[in-house]
């Protein structure tokens, strides 16, 4: 039997009890910053409406592990940050109480995304309401059982992410080897040097 099964046979043998995220924690909207204060590298970075960092700040309104939901823009993308960071007007941070781990309702919302994404207004700018947020709905098992969910799964997360880099780095190298430049060893005329105008066994275009 897994230790998930046990924690699961021992502590809700009965089921668990559902609940909304709205009930369960703490949807805060952030707070807009000035483009021209943000910096291009630093440690805190700022979500507006994009998963991807605005810029990075001096200081930050959220502690690291915390989940959030972009509201505008890319509205319904769901991120967590391990780090402190600034969270600006179009992204709602989800505060969670001693019931619930961030990291638990970020997994759960990654893989409930469509729920977010169906309650999306779409008009010029797509938007989601805090209101559309807090309506999910979401178990709560035991801390215990939410813990090993989330090292189950960062386990997982970790193991996809290398099999990912160790992709990428297979395709490099195999494109690198296995692309010829006949002009550069001697053979080939310069049209079929500026077609493989990339770094290949004959040197460097």
């Amino acid at each position: 039997m897994s230790k998930l099964q046990e924690l699961i046979d021992r502590l809700c043998p009965n089921g668990v009890v559902f609940s909304t995220l709205g009930k369960i924690s703490e949807i805060r909207r952030g707070v807009r910053v000035v483009k021209n204060d943000l910096q291009q590298k630093g440690e805190i970075p700022v979500y507006q409406n994009s998963l991807t960092p605005l810029g990075y700040y001096d200081k930050s309104n959220y502690d690291g592990d915390t989940t959030f939901v972009i509201g505008a823009g890319a509205a319904g993308d769901i991120g967590y940050s391990a780090v402190p960071y600034w969270g600006a007007d179009d992204c709602y941070s989800i505060i969670c109480s001693k019931e619930i781990l961030s990291k638990f309702v970020y997994y759960l919302l990654a893989n409930n995304q469509i729920f977010l994404k169906s309650r999306v207004r779409t008009a010029s700018i797509p938007r989601l309401s805090r209101n559309a947020i807090e309506q999910f709905p979401i178990p709560v098992p035991p801390i215990e059982v939410q813990e090993e969910i989330v090292r189950i799964l960062d386990t997982f997360s970790a193991h996809a992410a290398e099999l990912q880099a160790r992709k990428e780095q297979y395709e490099y190298y195999r494109n690198l080897l296995l692309t010829f430049n006949p002009s550069a060893c001697g053979c080939g005329t310069d049209d079929e040097q500026k077609i493989n105008d990339v770094t290949t066994w004959g040197g460097h275009s």
